[in-house]
């Protein structure tokens, strides 16, 4: 099989579109091994966390999977169920749509969870935060302590149509954590930014200010917004 080098600013947009073309041909058919980040990168022209990442969302997508130990391999998919351009779209090419549709639902939610909270919903985001903590402290991503964070503040406010508009969003939410998470956090610094801003919320919550807690997810949606841009 033939790589192309690539020569294009969405790097990992051109990977994923490569791969893609070769399960397409039936190059690469299921339960083929991929060849390893660093022969991926030098085949391509570029560097191992472009590739990380283009592997990462299609172990999202499905469409490969990551054996342990063993390496990354094709998964059986149907392509024109699985791999749609829209589905990619969804998950790549929006990632800022979806930042400004928390925005906009996420610092009316945080409001309300601060006036309503119960003892219960605190636990809840403390599980959270604490759950980040430790994903921090072992290196990991932490993408699904950030859902459980969020989802949490959906469901502090106590509104059933908010909840129900957060769980028609859910898959998408979780898909953009994972990916944007993956972008930002090659900048050094990040992941503790982002755990910082989380305690912080909670915080405010547990003292019920409202304006403080506002103000911080705010901000930090707002970073995590300029930093994709700046790339």
């Amino acid at each position: 099989m033939n790589f192309q080098q690539i020569k294009t600013k969405k790097i990992y947009e051109e990977i994923i579109e490569q791969i893609r073309s070769l399960i397409a041909r039936g190059e690469l058919k299921p339960g083929d091994k991929l060849p390893s980040e660093r022969e991926l990168a030098e085949s391509l022209g570029v560097s191992r966390a472009s590739v990380r990442e283009a592997l990462s969302a299609l172990e999202v997508l499905g469409v490969l999977e990551v054996r342990p130990g063993e390496g990354t391999f094709v998964r059986e998919v149907a392509l024109d169920k699985s791999f749609q351009p829209l589905t990619l779209l969804l998950l790549l090419d929006t990632t800022l749509e979806v930042l400004e549709v928390r925005k906009i639902l996420e610092t009316g939610a945080v409001v309300l969870a601060t006036e309503r909270a119960t003892d219960e919903d605190i636990k809840r985001l403390e599980d959270a935060v604490l759950k980040m903590e430790k994903d921090l402290k072992q290196g990991d991503l932490g993408d699904e302590a950030d859902f459980m964070f969020h989802y949490g503040l959906a469901l502090a406010t106590h509104n059933s149509l908010l909840v129900r508009l957060i769980n028609s969003i859910a898959d998408t939410m979780r898909q953009s954590l994972k990916i944007n998470r993956q972008r930002l956090f090659r900048t050094p610094g990040m992941p503790e930014t982002f755990y910082k801003y989380h305690k912080e919320i909670l915080e405010a919550i547990k003292k019920r200010d409202k304006i403080r807690a506002q103000k911080i997810l705010e901000e930090h949606l707002t970073v995590a917004e300029q930093k994709l841009l700046e790339e």
